[in-house]
């Protein structure tokens, strides 16, 4: 789950924002299942929620950035269709230290699922954990005033090092139970939306350069544009992705 702004769909004359699309995409299969346009009176999470509500998902991973994090409307609405690996952020009181002091001193040893990439000229190494001890954080025994998310499976950590530069760490919430690298491939399949849609939106169909902006115009031309994708990737199946 993905979300993009058309950036020069706004129409000043008529007060109207860029129109913002959350898409749900098949990291596999390599199409979109669905979009959802964000109404004026609605933001991205609940825009999500309801483009959840309407996809079969059982037994499906889904995962979402941070906005969608402990704390928010989207998280319940998420958890219901289960499976919601998302990024932790920092709300009081402070569930993202907390989580990254866990990993800095983990209280038993957590097996580490390592991969390494190079492209473009940079060497990416990552190291990646998870852990099923859960109940500290947001269960019964988390502090009072704490937010909380039932049916927390996994916390995760992935560490990454570019081209031998400082390290950065980044943690994540999943309702799934998820070893370190089952982790690992969730997280890098989530990007496939980002070099397989929006990348190829932008760069082939150069949509966010489009100045379509009266009435319907936007919603229509997102929906034929994610077709024209959609037929291209079911046609011709075997041709290797980009």
């Amino acid at each position: 789950m993905d979300g993009k702004t058309l950036r020069r769909s706004f129409d000043r004359a008529a007060g109207r924002s860029p129109l913002h699309v959350v898409t749900a995409f098949s990291a596999r299969a390599r199409i979109s299942l669905g979009q959802r346009a964000v109404a004026p009176s609605e933001n991205g999470i609940a825009a999500a929620r309801t483009l959840l509500a309407t996809l079969a998902l059982d037994c499906a991973l889904v995962t979402a950035d941070a906005i969608h994090s402990p704390g928010r409307d989207g998280a319940a609405g998420a958890r219901a269709r289960r499976r919601l690996p998302v990024r932790a952020q920092g709300q009081p009181p402070r569930p993202l230290e907390a989580v990254a002091a866990f990993f800095a001193d983990p209280p038993e040893a957590l097996a580490c699922f390592e991969t390494a990439n190079a492209d473009h000229g940079r060497v990416e190494h990552r190291r990646h954990w998870a852990t099923h001890s859960v109940d500290w954080l947001f269960g019964d025994r988390a502090e009072p005033g704490a937010p909380r998310m039932p049916g927390l499976a996994t916390l995760a950590c992935v560490k990454a090092t570019r081209n031998g530069g400082t390290p950065c760490r980044r943690y994540y919430l999943s309702s799934a139970r998820l070893t370190a690298e089952r982790f690992a491939g969730a997280i890098r399949s989530h990007w496939t939306i980002e070099n397989s849609l929006h990348r190829v939106l932008d760069v082939t169909f150069n949509e966010d350069a489009a100045r379509n902006r009266k009435d319907n115009g936007p919603k229509n031309l997102v929906i034929l544009r994610r077709l024209t994708l959609n037929l291209l990737q079911t046609a011709r199946p075997n041709l290797p992705h980009q």
